[in-house]
């Protein structure tokens, strides 16, 4: 059975104020849409972990800087509410743009420190949309616990902060990526690449694979990152954008694996920009 849709926030309001007047815990799965087993694996999280769950779809343009790239992206929702309702999950908040944005919207949230580097150096005032959007959505859902993907680990670490300097009461938790068996993490923009693209794509988490035992055989971070970007161009990838190992905890830059980490690579193939990171 498919979960209702809603498209008010006044419907959403109704539902989420009697679900605590009964003394439920409700989590929240924020969304942009074309979900994939990645998505879904959040949904069976949140099912677990409290009594109602609210997976939220919503293409928020103010987190795209380049406007064919929102045409492009895409919008299934009816494929999406059937791929919800094995999941048992509650409702489908799909807001009406100006449930999210009214007129005379003027309010960015913006999260200094964590969003001038990697993503937010190649996509400039992205994470602001990311924080803007996802700070009403947690209040629009008035959810206790919200969960994130660690596909997009700066986007979780930014959220969380987010979260914490607002003192919104939610509890941001991370869950691990999902892939395909060719290693590739899912993502919705997977489903524009071609079959060669797949192909290419595939070869970027085996080779930040390799970087990471390099690293972890006290390999120095700057001379393994030139090997990886030449592997990857090597293996069709157009275009590296960055190779940055960070640490975990900060996203402080590392020029070793002393400490918990993450490898971090944005990177072009068949057109498409793929991100992925991986635990050092």
């Amino acid at each position: 059975m498919t979960a209702p849709i809603l498209r008010r926030l006044s419907d959403l309001r109704a539902l989420t104020t009697k679900w605590h007047d009964n003394g439920e815990t409700i989590g929240v799965v924020p969304t942009m849409g074309a979900l994939h087993q990645g998505h879904l694996s959040l949904a069976e999280a949140a099912k677990a972990g409290t009594e109602r769950v609210i997976v939220t779809v919503f293409v928020n343009p103010k987190q795209f800087n380049n406007p064919d790239d929102l045409a492009k992206y895409p919008r299934t929702e009816n494929e999406d509410a059937q791929k919800l309702a094995p999941y048992g999950v509650d409702a489908i908040y799909v807001p009406d743009p100006e449930e999210i944005y009214p007129q005379g919207f003027a309010t960015t949230v913006s999260v200094a420190g964590l969003t001038d580097v990697m993503e937010g150096e190649f996509r400039p005032g992205h994470f602001d949309g990311v924080a803007t959007v996802v700070a009403k959505l947690f209040l629009q859902t008035q959810a206790d616990r919200a969960y994130f993907g660690e596909k997009d680990y700066q986007q979780l670490m930014i959220v969380r902060r987010m979260a914490r300097d607002l003192d919104i009461p939610i509890e941001v938790v991370g869950c691990p990526t999902v892939r395909e068996p060719s290693g590739l993490a899912m993502s919705s923009r997977n489903l524009l690449l071609s079959p060669e693209g797949l192909n290419i794509a595939a070869n970027k988490h085996r080779i930040m694979q390799g970087v990471v035992q390099s690293l972890k055989a006290g390999a120095a971070f700057e001379t393994v990152a030139a090997r990886a970007e030449s592997d990857l161009l090597a293996a069709g990838f157009t275009q590296v954008e960055y190779i940055q190992l960070r640490c975990a905890d900060t996203l402080d830059p590392l020029t070793h694996a002393t400490r918990p980490a993450r490898l971090f690579a944005a990177a072009w193939a068949d057109g498409v920009r793929l991100i992925d990171n991986i635990p050092v």
